[in-house]
């Protein structure tokens, strides 16, 4: 067909049919003239291999650089990265053009495949039903979680099955503990109902005391015991090889924008306190999870049997109460009820509170304080605590060392502040702990919050003794009730009406 190239196609078509048929035949079913075929059965080339190689269009920018400057450069530093390259030429040739950046890098990845130095190889493994469960901990502030409109810097504990894909996750604040690990473990054991026979992480610090890369028997002891109680042989990926870790490093990504889509249909990201946060995301992961039922359900058939009982998730300290009616711990101090003052407890660090034993007697639970990024020290104060001794002491409150973790709502805060700078420092360490009494008393925190800072609103100072009037009235202003009690005969006519029975 004339005005068209001949094709590769075309002429093998024509060389097979050669054999059996004329040239004027075999031109014909190749669908090109008789000339055509005598030409080709002459030159019996393939078009393709007629084309002449394309040259280039431009005079090539690199011409004696790349064999003079770029190759000594990348064989005497192998690792150098190829912008780095091209950064250094420009610096020793100013009037190179800057446009020379992608033909460098196009360059620089021919070279390294031909004379390059061997790449780490990663070999592909089979995932087996119940062998391998995975934790790891991600951070989560891209998400910009708040809590009443404070920005929750938090973590979560991730936890993963990779044949069947089981996730679960818990919200951790603070560092990467033991707490957080055996908690988010066997939290998530203890929902699977079994146990893989190996756990991996990577290089955990509270899981491994990573001395140095030759150390492999450096598990801490509390690690190795729960995995010991549970079954587990405990592993580790090699110190830098997050790719040895892939089966929870890539789908930290997946579960959080899992989490992220959540908050975009809830419509918002604040929650109204850490336990509803917990239960977004605990929701959230059983989606997940229902979606991979069937598998899920197929390996926890394989899985191991759970033992007994949970192993002991927390770390035990000893410490004494002083006279402030607190103690240090973890450079946080923890007000306790006074009539402790001098006693030696006993605490139980959990993730997220403090469990005080004195002798083999459980006193209390306190919630756990974790201190923020550059703090040297923090408080945790519970205002009830101390109040009936601040009464007898008011101005102590002036320059107490946790005064402003004492109050137990920010109204308090702007209350005192604007009291001190009206007032003065007497009239606003009295009245100040004249409200926190009033509310200790009769626990109407909030709601005495509630009033103080309408009042602050308005420019004016709360009045105690309306407030005493409203929170708690004198006991003689309730009413007498007077009961009258019945006599006997009444039952008895009860009895005659019932007939006798």
């Amino acid at each position: 067909m004339s005005g068209r190239h001949i094709n590769d196609y075309q002429m093998r078509l024509f060389m097979n049919n050669i054999n059996k048929h004329s040239i004027a035949t075999s031109s014909a079913k190749a669908g090109f003239s008789q000339s055509t075929g005598y030409r080709i059965k002459a030159d019996p080339r393939f078009p393709s291999q007629k084309k002449k190689p394309r040259g280039s269009r431009r005079p090539d920018p690199l011409r004696g650089l790349f064999e003079q400057e770029v190759i000594p450069l990348l064989e005497e530093c192998k690792d150098i990265q190829s912008v780095g390259v091209y950064h250094e030429l420009l610096r020793r040739h100013p009037d190179l053009d800057p446009g020379i950046r992608r033909t460098l890098e196009r360059r620089i990845r021919e070279w390294r495949a031909e004379h390059g130095a061997d790449k780490d190889v990663i070999f592909p493994q089979t995932k087996i039903a119940g062998a391998l469960g995975i934790s790891d901990f991600t951070g989560m502030g891209s998400l910009d979680i708040t809590i009443s409109g404070v920005l929750l810097d938090h973590k979560l504990y991730h936890f993963r099955l990779p044949w069947s894909g089981f996730v679960h996750a818990n919200v951790v604040l603070g560092g990467e503990s033991y707490q957080a690990l055996a908690e988010g473990l066997q939290n998530a054991l203890w929902s699977l109902g079994g146990v893989p026979r190996e756990h991996r992480t990577d290089s955990l610090s509270a899981a491994f005391r990573n001395l140095n890369q030759e150390t492999h028997e450096d598990l801490t002891r509390r690690y190795h015991q729960l995995c010991e109680e549970y079954g587990m042989t405990p592993s580790r990926n090699n110190r830098g090889e997050a790719h040895e870790n892939g089966a929870i490093e890539s789908p930290h990504g997946h579960l959080k924008r899992e989490i992220n889509d959540a908050l975009l249909l809830c419509g918002s990201r604040d929650f109204e306190d850490l336990e509803t946060y917990q239960k977004f995301i605990a929701i959230t992961i059983g989606r997940i999870n229902a979606r991979r039922g069937k598998t899920i359900k197929s390996e926890a058939e394989t899985l191991q049997p759970l033992p007994q009982r949970r192993h002991d998730d927390f770390e035990v300290a000893h410490v004494r109460v002083t006279s402030s009616s607190g103690f240090t711990l973890r450079k946080v101090f923890s007000t306790v009820p006074s009539r402790l003052i001098g006693h030696r407890l006993t605490v139980h660090l959990y993730r997220d509170r403090l469990a005080l034993y004195l002798g083999g007697s459980w006193q209390m639970d306190l919630e756990r304080k974790i201190r923020e990024k550059g703090q040297t020290f923090a408080y945790k104060v519970n205002y009830r605590h101390v109040i009936h001794s601040l009464k007898t002491k008011p101005r102590a409150l002036l320059n107490l060392a946790y005064r402003d973790d004492l109050f137990p709502h920010s109204a308090y805060q702007r209350c005192f502040d604007r009291t001190l700078e009206v007032e003065g420092s007497r009239n606003a360490c009295r009245l100040m702990v004249k409200l926190l009494a009033l509310a200790h008393e009769n626990k109407c925190e909030r709601a005495l919050a509630d009033v103080i800072s309408t009042c602050l609103d308005t420019g004016t100072l709360p009045d105690l003794a309306s407030l005493r009037k409203r929170f708690a009235p004198p006991k003689g202003s309730l009413p007498c009730v007077t009961v009258t009690p019945s006599t006997l005969d009444v039952y008895g006519d009860l009895l005659v009406m019932g007939g006798g029975r």
